[in-house]
């Protein structure tokens, strides 16, 4: 697949507390060819233990060129222009092989798997940095790999009443990073951060799940327990970050309790905690500078982000559809964000990824669904939440050591989702689409309302095995995501202007 596009268009005004203003557009357009290739082969070796292989080849190549114009606050003086060309090529192959052993039970199963992936980020960086008073090159490299294997063991045994499922995983992730910097005239860039860094991190877990079921009841309780252990290390000449680690034991446990009151109406409880871990970038030290005036960098000594969700629901049922309402508390710890802070004497910007305390979501989501006839069907989804942000305190380390406090936040927010689908005669279908984002606080700041409405179209050719369709996202081109940052000595107001709205038509067939 081959596109071009604008893969950003960011409007950013930076207004400082000693009252300088600079106003600036990041505006980056990006032409891409992306290949993916797929295979995969199942062996029977008999009626009870069956193999599946399967393997994924994906490269991704594209080049961006940005500008970005620095004015003052009426835009009568340009006082910088960087001008940049990436060149970045992604890789990704990943093969998986399971094996599955049925016994003589129907539904008892025995599986093992395992699957290794491998992704890599290439790029090159050439900037110009246009200055009132001269003209520099820069140039940087990075090479990024992330090596990802995972062994699963699964075992469900049937029961009477229910069934009992249990297990065990092990996960290794390895990320090696380079990054090379060569400076030009005056450079911006930070020499004595760039180098090499490998993020190590094993996971092994082992998990346990029971299911009851009768007439009127139905219970699931499990428990997962994971090890983590993380090793970071540094290149010695890195002038912020030092080789570091960490390792933890978490429990992961769950409950759902279900109560049917007839056939059609049914009262639940669920509970579950989970984890979500850093992205690799949000983990990679060097600073990137995309932007120079607001660059971006990782924190090796991020943690994962934990929540608790409780929710309370009853499901009604009809015919032709149903009702679902629920309300739900959400309790986050080390949320994982980004915080923005200024070096002293200096109006350079770093946004740094960071644990900012704990917080929580409670609110109530209803879930409608209808099928009004043979020709239309839709689904509403409505939620409204508080969301309370906790005081936290931080310590940007990069690049130098700056400290951050926030008080604590509240809002009432939500969302709202349609989705619509007409069946016409012919096997022409029509998919209408629309959502709501409500105003909502973030760390650091509070982020816009914001809509979009999505139509697709598709008809089914070939008796049924050819299907021609035709869509459009963000149809009237709404979705612009409007942020306002404020820290010690700052404050940021953007606007997002990313190319949502997209056409795509094309022809798909099943063989």
């Amino acid at each position: 697949m081959s596109q071009k596009l604008v893969n950003k268009n960011d409007f950013i005004r930076r207004i400082y507390d000693d009252g300088t203003v600079i106003q600036q557009q990041y505006q980056e357009n990006r032409t891409q060819l992306v290949i993916t290739a797929k295979a995969g082969v199942d062996w029977a070796i008999n009626d009870n233990n069956t193999f599946t292989f399967s393997a994924l080849y994906g490269r991704e190549a594209h080049i961006d060129r940005g500008d970005l114009p620095y004015f003052n606050n009426d835009f009568t003086e340009r006082r910088r222009l960087w001008q940049f060309y990436e060149d970045e090529v992604n890789y990704t192959g990943s093969g998986s092989a399971i094996y599955q052993h049925k016994f003589k039970q129907l539904g008892h199963y025995l599986n093992a798997s395992f699957s290794y992936t491998f992704l890599r980020e290439d790029e090159q960086y050439w900037m110009t940095n246009f200055m009132p008073t001269f003209t520099g090159r820069d140039t940087f490299k990075l090479l990024a790999d992330q090596h990802v294997s995972d062994l699963n063991v699964d075992y469900i045994k049937p029961l009477r009443t229910g069934r009992v499922e249990a297990g065990a995983k092990f996960r290794r992730r390895y990320i090696p990073t380079d990054m090379q910097f060569f400076p030009g005239l005056n450079s911006p860039l930070d020499v004595n951060a760039d180098g090499w860094a490998n993020y190590k991190e094993l996971i092994p877990a082992l998990y346990g799940n029971y299911i009851f079921e009768s007439k009127y009841f139905e219970i699931e309780a499990g428990l997962r327990v994971e090890y983590v252990n993380v090793d970071y290390e540094v290149t010695p000449n890195h002038n912020t970050y030092k080789s570091d680690g960490y390792n933890y034991f978490q429990p992961f446990p769950n409950l759902r309790l279900a109560y049917l009151i007839n056939d059609r109406n049914k009262l639940s409880l669920f509970y579950n905690r989970r984890v979500d871990r850093p992205d690799e970038q949000d983990l990679r030290i060097f600073p990137k500078y995309d932007d120079p005036e607001i660059v971006k960098t990782g924190n090796p000594t991020l943690r994962p982000q934990f929540t608790q969700t409780v929710e309370l629901g009853y499901k009604t049922s009809w015919e032709s559809g149903y009702f679902y309402s629920a309300i739900y508390n959400r309790l986050i710890d080390n949320i994982l964000t980004r915080i923005f802070t200024l070096p002293p004497n200096s109006t350079i910007i770093n946004s740094i990824a960071q644990n900012a305390g704990d917080g929580s979501n409670t609110g109530v989501e209803l879930v409608f669904n209808q099928e009004v006839s043979k020709l239309f069907s839709f689904n509403i989804n409505l939620n409204g939440y508080q969301n309370v942000i906790n005081s936290f305190s931080i310590e940007n380390t990069y690049p130098v050591r700056i400290s951050f406090s926030a008080d604590r936040q509240q809002n009432y927010s939500g969302n709202a989702k349609f989705n619509g689908i007409f069946h016409t005669p012919k096997q022409v279908d029509i998919q209408l689409t629309g959502i709501y984002l409500a105003p909502d606080i973030t760390p650091q700041g509070r982020i816009d309302s914001r809509y979009s409405i999505d139509i697709g179209i598709k008809k089914g050719i070939q008796k049924g095995k050819g299907e021609l369709f035709f869509n459009v996202s963000d149809l009237f081109n709404t979705m612009r995501i409007k942020k306002d940052i404020k820290s010690d000595g700052f404050r940021i107001l953007s606007s997002d202007l990313y190319e949502t709205q997209v056409a795509r038509v094309g022809y798909s067939y099943k063989f």
